[in-house]
Order: structure tokens, then C-alpha cells, then sequence
């Protein structure tokens, strides 16, 4: 008979904030427990829910004390909504907890002899700062667990909001998100109004049926607003009726799509976009340069924090004009343009084809000439025959995936041996593992963490590497 892995625990205090957004607690036999529902200094009762050979996972089920680190969170969504998990705990703490991720990183798993780490660099907004959002429709919405134990009939079951995290089927119906200005909630909500007023269907993944399937909605610095709309099912006359709708009641949205996507999953890289009003794309500005971003594109969700990310990267790279810069996983060239006018020339690699594209047009438009956009797996395109055919760089900037860069990369990086490598991260904990592997050739000279996204525990991180 398989025993209760269930445990309880009385008045233990909270002592960390840990990985994903948790925090961290001690068991009496000293094993960790990660609790979703508490800060460090909280005092309280835990039920666990989770056992592993090293820790627990729980919840806190009763406060004694209330940390002095806590805050109150503006969302009514939030404990059930997985977006802002540190909406609980006051900003300068979150600012706190995510240096010393940082440091912690860099020192335990890159253990290498680090300058004095700057203090992060915090975000002017701590609310309404993403420049994209992206929602689903539902048929079978979440249900709080005050609705699943009324003996109310719950007729309406559509949803337009988020997943709640680790159920792919479960949609929370938002009323009102924090982390996007107006008029997204406006739009949102417009959106969900009237077509239940008209008896359109909302997607069950299961059942795979319903003819609304998702909303993105982009926002840039320069005003401009576009607004795609995903349809499962093809019903031109209501597709139309909504779209003419939105048209009429949100003159101010530039770009107005749709997609058609019938497959399994809601990605759209492999769909046809349609414009249905106004432009194919909006247009981002960041300092006299213009970055046209259409529905597929990438560009850094937090527009303001991302202009003085890019101004790091630029400084730390310390650039005087005769320089040659590979600016790798370059995207869609918002960096490699950036600095292109501190440089004699700049590289940019990237592995999509659709973003080289975006880049390529970009720096046309701009009337960047000194750089050159290739597409390719950076393992593979970025080799001797690729270093002798555009030349031996002075400074690298990588600016890889969560994942950090492949161990063949590092190898190629240590091969080039540029003077200067300026690493920008979002997961200084890959990004530590590859220092370590650079740290016979390349010495640490500069490290400066950038807050990107507020009330949440995703920390960047930019590293100034010296040819030793």
C-alpha cells in the first residue's frame, strides 16, 4: 500500500526565495521544502503536496507572521494566474533576490574569480511594461474553488485570458491584466463581449473545435497597436462581423490580422498571416532607429528596459569605430544595428530565416550599411572558412537562448579568440557553465544584472569577458 507522502509542518520560517519563483523553507531534518505562497520571513504552516529524495514541495496553509518584505498585490488574478508570482514581495527585495541569483550562479556553478558585480539595474515600470501579450480562448474556463463546491449551475464556461500553469486545457478568464497598457484590457474584453453576444465558439483543445483559438496584441514606443486574431474554424461572416467591429471601436489599432490555423497547436511560424485593416506590422523606435515588427517577429518584450540592456552591451563592448563586431543570435538585428554606428563593421548570425529577413530589412530602412546579416546553426555556420571569409572579429556579442550556447560554440568562441566577449543572458545559470569553459582564455571584467521583468523572478545579465 503506497503510503500518504503528505506532511504538515508548524511555525517553520521562511528563509529564501529559490528557483521559478518560489520560496524556500527548511523541514526539521533540514530538507528543503519550495513553497508558491509565501516570501522569505514569512512565518507559517505548511502542507506539503510533493516528496523527492531532496526537498518538498507545499503551500503555506496558516501565516503566524507576516514578513516585512511582503507587498499587496495589485492583481485580483494573482495566486491563481502564474504570470507575477512575486507580485507578494516588495521591489526592492525582488531587486535583492535576484542580484544574489545572479552572484550565486556565477560563483557556484561558473567558480571563477568575478569583479565587483554593479547593482541591478531596475525597471522605471513595475507595472504595464510588456509590448506583447498573447491570450487564449476557452469553452471550459477555470473554476475557482469556491464555484466547484457552490451548488450553482455554471452556465458560461468561456475564457480569454492565460494557461494556468502546468494545464495546457485550462484557461483563467482574465478581467484585468497588469502588465500591459491601454487599451489591451479594453480590447481583450471588447473582444470576449461580442462574441458571446454574437454565439461564437471558444477553442476546446481537447475536442479540438470552437472557431476562436487565440489574441495577440502588440504594443510599441511610437503608438502603434496590432491586434491578431487566431480562428480554428473558418466562418468568414463572423470572422468579418468581429474584425469590423474592433475596426470601429479601436481606431487607434494600426494593424489588424488574422490566421486561420487549424492544426494541433496554436504556434502561427508555419501559418499565413492576413491583414485585414490599417499595416502588416508596427513599427518600434529606439534611439532614432526603427525596427518593423510584424505578427512573427521578435523583439524584447519590455520595449523601455530593453533600450538600456542594449546600452550595457554597447558600453561594456567599448567600441571606438575600427572595430569588427559578430553579433551572434542576433534575431532580428536590434543589437547589431545598435551598436553598427560605434563600429566599422558588425556581423549578425542568427538560425531563423524569417528574422534575418527582419534584419536585413530593418537596417535598409535605417540606412545602416556596415552590416551583413547569415542565416545558419551557429555550431555549424560559424566556422574557420566563415572567420576567413569576413574576418577575424574584435568583439563578439552573444545573446543566446535560455539554454545558453551549445559546447561547440564555446569551442568555436575560444578558437576565434576575439579581444572582447560580451555575453547578455537571461539564465545566468547557463550562462555561468559557459564562463567556466571560457575561464582559462577569458577573465570575468565586468558583470552587470538588468531587471526586464518586474513581479517576476527572471533575472538579465550581461558579462564582460577580457582575452586573458
Amino acid at each position: 500500500m503506497r503510503k500518504n507522502r503528505r506532511q504538515f509542518f508548524e511555525r517553520v520560517e521562511v528563509v529564501d526565495a529559490g528557483a521559478k519563483g518560489k520560496s524556500v523553507a527548511k523541514a526539521p531534518d533540514g530538507r528543503v521544502i519550495f513553497l508558491s505562497n509565501a516570501v522569505p520571513g514569512d512565518i507559517v504552516d505548511i502542507q506539503t503536496h510533493k516528496k523527492r529524495k531532496a526537498y518538498f514541495e507545499g503551500v503555506a496553509t496558516h501565516f503566524h507572521t507576516y514578513s516585512e518584505k511582503r507587498a499587496v498585490p495589485v492583481c485580483e488574478h494573482f495566486g491563481t494566474c502564474g504570470g507575477c508570482k512575486w507580485q507578494h514581495m516588495s521591489y526592492t527585495h525582488q531587486l535583492f533576490y535576484k542580484q544574489r541569483e545572479v552572484e550565486n550562479n556565477l560563483k557556484r556553478i561558473g567558480g571563477i574569480t568575478l569583479p565587483g558585480i554593479s547593482p541591478i539595474l531596475d525597471s522605471k515600470k513595475q507595472y504595464f511594461y510588456r509590448n506583447k501579450m498573447e491570450f487564449s480562448f476557452s469553452d471550459s474556463r477555470w473554476l475557482s474553488e469556491e464555484e466547484i463546491l457552490s451548488d450553482a449551475t455554471i452556465e458560461n464556461r468561456n475564457a480569454l485570458g492565460f494557461h494556468i500553469p502546468g494545464m495546457w486545457d485550462k484557461i483563467l478568464d482574465v478581467r484585468k491584466c497588469h502588465l500591459q497598457e491601454a487599451p489591451s484590457n479594453a480590447i481583450r474584453l471588447a473582444v470576449k463581449s461580442f462574441a458571446e453576444d454574437r454565439g461564437m465558439t471558444f477553442f476546446n483543445p481537447k475536442k479540438q473545435q470552437g472557431m476562436l483559438r487565440t489574441l495577440m496584441i502588440r504594443t510599441a514606443s511610437t503608438g502603434e497597436i496590432m491586434v491578431v486574431l487566431q480562428f480554428f474554424e473558418d466562418h468568414r461572416e463572423k470572422r468579418e462581423l468581429l474584425l469590423h467591429h474592433l475596426v470601429g471601436k479601436f481606431p487607434e489599432i494600426t494593424s489588424l490580422q488574422y490566421i486561420i490555423n487549424t492544426k494541433a497547436n496554436d504556434t502561427i511560424y508555419d501559418q499565413e498571416v492576413v491583414c485585414y485593416s490599417g499595416s502588416d506590422h508596427i513599427v518600434e523606435e529606439m534611439e532614432g532607429l526603427k525596427f518593423k515588427i510584424n505578427a512573427k517577429s521578435f523583439y524584447q518584450t519590455n520595449s523601455e528596459q530593453a533600450y538600456e540592456l542594449y546600452k550595457i552591451a554597447r558600453d561594456f563592448a567599448g567600441l571606438t569605430g575600427k572595430e569588427l563586431v559578430y553579433d551572434l543570435y542576433t534575431g532580428t538585428g536590434t543589437i547589431a544595428q545598435f551598436v553598427a554606428k560605434k563600429a566599422k563593421k558588425v556581423i549578425g548570425i542568427e538560425a531563423v530565416p524569417e528574422a534575418i529577413a527582419d534584419a536585413r530589412e530593418n537596417a535598409q530602412n535605417n540606412g545602416i550599411d556596415n552590416v551583413a546579416f547569415f542565416v545558419g546553426d551557429m555550431k555549424t555556420v560559424l566556422d574557420h572558412q566563415f572567420i576567413a571569409l569576413h574576418g577575424r572579429p574584435d568583439v563578439i556579442v552573444t545573446d543566446p537562448p535560455r539554454d545558453g550556447m551549445h559546447k561547440k560554440v564555446v569551442e568555436q568562441l575560444l578558437n576565434i579568440a576575439p579581444e572582447k566577449i560580451v555575453y547578455v543572458s537571461c539564465n545566468s545559470a547557463t550562462q555561468a557553465r559557459d564562463l567556466a569553459l571560457m575561464d582559462a582564455s577569458y577573465q570575468v571584467v565586468g558583470v552587470q544584472p538588468v531587471d526586464m521583468f518586474p513581479q517576476t523572478h527572471h533575472v538579465e545579465n550581461v558579462v564582460l569577458l577580457q582575452k586573458r
